[in-house]
């Protein structure tokens, strides 16, 4: 049985840093985080492969943050910095089926999801 479980949220000010992470239980996955404000569409925010050797990120994000993967402890984690007030949601962790190594920024390829993490940015 997979179990996503995430933490590392919070409130913060703009400009300030979080970090998110999502212990996962069950084998190891390509993950994704993945974001949602009220009243908006899930978005993408970060994938990494299964290997942890590739990572990739939404345009909104890139340069700012930074996903990263402990497989032994079977963690991952998004690093936040420079955070703005648009980046408040509640953010997601999700886990691809086993058979698939590669990251993905589509949620449909991602079966297993965690119960989400908020992030509150103020101005």
């Amino acid at each position: 049985q997979v179990q996503l479980v995430e933490s590392g949220g919070g409130l913060v000010q703009a400009g300030g840093s979080l970090r998110l992470s999502c212990a996962a239980s069950g084998g190891t996955f390509s993950m994704g985080w993945f974001r949602q404000a009220p009243g908006k569409e899930r978005e993408f925010v970060a994938a990494i492969s299964r290997g942890g050797s590739v990572m990739s990120y939404a345009d909104s994000v890139k340069g700012r943050s930074s996903i990263s993967r402990d497989n032994g402890k079977n963690t991952v984690d998004l690093q936040m910095n420079s955070l703005k007030p648009e980046d408040s949601a509640d953010y997601y962790c999700a886990a691809r089926s086993s058979i698939y190594s590669t990251r993905s920024s589509n949620a449909d390829d991602y079966p297993y999801w965690g119960q989400g993490t908020q992030v509150t940015v103020s101005s």
